[in-house]
């Protein structure tokens, strides 16, 4: 086993530990090595401040293979994979300095407004499938989660049979960190869920019966994150929306729907999965909502005239003789 392989390896093993995704550890370890690669073989205890952010700048002369460069997020998880490997690092006594420690990730633009889809487009794209199929109805059932819980990706993937509760109208999502969360279910992803496992999921699991899983593919295995992208793409491209629509997107659709109804940031934040509000607090700057307005209108403090009196300063200033009145 190579430096590099045995260090990747101690690596991933740290963030099992921690509970990390397989998603988040699987990325992690890929962007390690890739750093790592470019170093040479050089002693990882002579990496310096300077390599790292030589290393930083040549990511925004990346090129990917349709000669695009690669968007800040991609780059900002690059960064996050070195700091958090020579955090590793460290605490481990491999280097006994941390060169990454004052590398910080680029910043995000904030507020950048993220693609949703207005109720028609979002309309047109689930009506693509063709119910006359067993994938047809398959898919049909996975777009409606999609718009209706905002669950991720990675999360659709993950549902088992145990995970959609059809008579109580909810979904159990195994989130980030493995932490659950219930999320309702609107009344045509019910619909269509419960077509899928009832007449189609047992004629696709036909040779595969041990399978779990909700959503499986033809042969009756769990279906991939790869798969699903490809079917979003297909049925998007089928609807003419000139939009760039990803599992995500319906995600975003999901939290402004909400947002844009009313729906308190708790509770949104609670549905979504977000372990920091201020993931949340970010929908409410894309759609140009001011926080602080929310806050005055929405708490009760802020509502009662009586509270709003004795928030008053006690002792006003009086106005000295040349002061105008």
């Amino acid at each position: 086993m190579s430096t590099t392989d045995e260090l990747v390896f101690k690596f991933k093993e740290h963030l099992t530990v921690l509970n990390r995704s397989p998603a988040t550890i699987e990325a992690y370890s890929e962007h390690t090595r890739h750093f790592l690669n470019t170093m040479d073989g050089a002693d990882i205890k002579q990496t310096t401040a300077g390599m790292i952010e030589e290393y930083i700048a040549r990511l925004y002369d990346h090129r990917t293979i349709e000669g695009k460069p690669y968007k800040t997020g991609t780059i900002c998880v690059k960064v996050r994979s070195i700091k958090r490997f020579f955090e590793f690092l460290e605490k481990a006594n491999i280097v006994f300095i941390n060169p990454a420690e004052f590398i910080t990730e680029p910043q995000k633009q904030k507020g950048a407004i993220k693609t949703t889809l207005a109720p028609k487009e979002a309309r047109k794209i689930l009506d693509q499938p063709n119910l006359g199929t067993l994938s047809g109805i398959r898919d049909r059932a996975a777009l409606e989660v999609f718009y209706s819980s905002g669950i991720r990706l990675n999360e659709l993937c993950r549902l088992t049979i145990y995970d959609a509760d059809l008579a109580g109208a909810m979904l159990r999502i195994k989130g980030k960190g493995q932490k659950d969360r219930m999320v309702p279910l609107g009344r045509h992803a019910v619909k269509f869920l419960r077509e899928y496992i009832t007449k189609v999921r047992p004629r696709l699991t036909k040779k595969n019966r041990a399978c779990r899983h909700l959503f499986v593919n033809r042969y009756g295995q769990p279906i991939s994150d790869q798969v699903v992208s490809i079917m979003i793409r297909t049925y998007v491209r089928q609807s003419k929306s000139k939009k760039h629509v990803t599992a995500h997107t319906f995600r975003h659709t999901f939290a402004s729907v909400l947002i844009k109804n009313g729906a308190d940031i708790a509770s949104v934040q609670k549905m979504m999965g977000h372990a920091d509000l201020k993931t949340t607090q970010g929908y409410l700057r894309s759609l140009g909502i001011d926080i602080k307005a929310v806050h005055k209108k929405t708490h009760p403090r802020e509502k009662d005239k009586e509270d709003r009196k004795a928030a008053k300063p006690i002792f006003e200033r009086k106005k000295g003789p040349y002061e105008r009145k």
